[in-house]
């Protein structure tokens, strides 16, 4: 199911760069994202997450994102809370992409997380491996724009609540 999960992105990305031709992100946007997770790190829930950017320049904009997962079983629960600053390089000049309604980027974050659960059931299986503290990430992603203000995005996560996002795009 993951290797499905990631073939999807992957081909959404890489068709992002062929239909593509600049124009989707410029300076001064105001970018907000709002997806879901298909796929968690944490083997359960399904991660809610946000981000907002704004254009600093024609290629790079800044800004924060954030990331939520609960998830209950049989006396177990689990909560994952990720908040974090994000910078994202826009690549739609340095690739050659003249589409105003794509937007191919990728970028860094780092942030704190906070991770609580109660455990009744499996003693000591968490362990330190989930402790609350700074964490860095990457992303990729890609944006198809339906209208001057509204679109689907794609991103593939390295740090987070999940690994993969999918979810709606809108300029401000």
């Amino acid at each position: 199911m993951k290797k499905s999960i990631f073939t999807v992105c992957a081909v959404f990305l890489i068709s992002s760069f062929s239909i593509a031709q600049n124009g989707a992100f410029n300076f001064e946007d105001k970018l907000l994202n709002i997806g879901i997770g298909i796929n968690s790190y944490y083997g359960g829930g399904i991660p809610l997450g946000a981000s907002f950017e704004y254009g600093l320049t024609d290629d790079v904009s800044v800004g924060a994102n954030i990331d939520y997962l609960s998830t209950k079983y049989n006396g177990y629960k689990f909560s994952a809370f990720y908040f974090g600053l994000r910078a994202s390089y826009h690549f739609n000049e340095l690739l050659e992409i003249n589409k105003d309604n794509v937007d191919v980027y990728g970028g860094l974050t780092i942030g704190y997380r906070k991770f609580s659960w109660v455990n009744n059931v499996y003693e000591g299986t968490l362990g330190k491996s989930y402790e609350s503290g700074v964490y860095l990430g990457a992303l990729v992603g890609g944006k198809y724009y339906f209208s001057d203000n509204m679109g689907a995005f794609a991103e593939l996560v390295a740090g987070g609540a999940t690994n993969a996002r999918l979810g709606l795009a809108f300029k401000l």
